[in-house]
């Protein structure tokens, strides 16, 4: 690979969508996932030599390599997720978000910290342990000299996928482009909880609305003849699930001509009950994207027309559209493992909208210094 002019570092890579997203302008140093399945799919979109699959918490600084600008880390949000155990950055599988800070550390020690970190997790990242977590991620930032500031992005402005997720943006770099754009109401109160002491560390990054999106789910999905659709008996039993307003959601859908939606089986609780509920939507998105781990469903497309519903799995690819994916990314085999792959990313477009508006601005002229 030819080197682009920003170095970076990319951790909890997953398949690499960050990488995607931040494009030729950048050079990736190495990559980090403790994954297998994503670490092998790393490989086969990007190479082999910039992967090192394995624990965060076994890498040190002398591991990384080079001088980068950047060091983009999505780390595992399990414990954070609404959909989670909500343990907080001290759970299981976001503490792994402290080896990421532990690293940077050892190398502001070498001198060769990145200037700029992006940290991506879902949105409860703002409220987890009712905002500790995020008070304690800033201080940690502070602490090291960067000042920081958060977006609430959704990838739904870009593509038919909801899929709202927090960046937390860092740097040591006095010059800041833009900023002054009006905080997502989640931002502001997590804002406004962070003690006295450390809001002259906060930058309030913006981001402009892009071009009005032009796609819907029904844009992303294979020819009807190409996929496998349930049995009518299978159908049937998904949508005795519903509770009555997605029923009249249905109902409505197939007034008109063809319709297409998506659709999650969700648990709830209805007096005091748990009940497994199906709970579909059709206003042109997917819902977001998850791994289907940990009891987490597949989504499911559900199709009316002429007065019949079919319902089938969405398929690996159609998720890879979903998340802005180029036709020629390599899948592992099965959607089940793609879907793995995917549930944990990031949005493609998402990514080059904060490179493009406020990463290689904030940079400048900055380039790659590494050995």
């Amino acid at each position: 690979m030819s080197a682009g002019p920003f170095a970076f570092h990319e951790f909890f890579a997953g398949g690499g969508m960050a990488r995607l997203g931040l494009g030729a302008a950048w050079d990736c140093l190495f990559a980090n996932d403790f994954d297998p399945l994503k670490a092998a799919t790393y490989r086969a979109n990007f190479g082999d030599g910039d992967m090192a699959c394995g624990d965060v918490w076994k890498l040190e600084a002398g591991d990384l390599p080079g001088r980068p600008v950047l060091a983009w880390a999505s780390s595992p949000c399990q414990d954070l997720s609404l959909a989670g155990r909500r343990g907080g950055l001290e759970g299981g599988r976001s503490s792994a978000f402290w080896g990421f800070y532990r690293l940077i550390e050892a190398m502001q020690a070498q001198d060769r910290a990145p200037p700029v970190l992006v940290i991506e997790n879902v949105v409860g990242l703002l409220t987890s342990s009712g905002g500790a977590d995020f008070t304690a991620l800033g201080a940690a930032l502070a602490r090291l000299g960067y000042r920081f500031g958060a977006l609430e992005v959704d990838a739904a402005q870009w593509l038919p996928q909801s899929r709202p997720r927090v960046f937390v943006i860092a740097t040591t770099l006095e010059d800041t482009p833009g900023g002054g754009g009006t905080m997502s109401p989640r931002v502001q109160a997590a804002y406004a909880r962070l003690p006295r002491a450390l809001r002259p560390a906060w930058i309030n990054w913006s981001l402009a609305a892009p071009a009005r999106r032009n796609l819907a789910l029904a844009d992303m999905l294979e020819p009807d003849d190409r996929v496998t659709w349930f049995d009518e008996a299978r159908t049937e039993r998904l949508l005795a699930l519903m509770a009555p307003l997605h029923r009249r959601r249905l109902e409505a859908a197939g007034a008109g001509g063809r319709a297409v939606g998506a659709l999650y089986r969700r648990v709830r609780v209805e007096k005091g009950v748990k009940v497994q509920r199906a709970e579909v939507r059709f206003d042109g998105l997917a819902g977001c994207l998850r791994t289907p781990a940990g009891g987490s469903s597949r989504q499911v497309v559900v199709v009316v027309e002429g007065g019949q519903v079919r319902a089938r799995l969405l398929t690996g690819r159609e998720g890879a559209r979903l998340m802005g994916l180029p036709e020629d990314y390599v899948l592992p085999k099965g959607s089940t493992a793609a879907l793995k792959v995917l549930g944990d990313g990031v949005a493609v477009p998402v990514v080059r909208a904060l490179a493009e508006q406020i990463l290689e601005p904030l940079l400048g002229g900055q380039r790659q210094a590494a050995a």
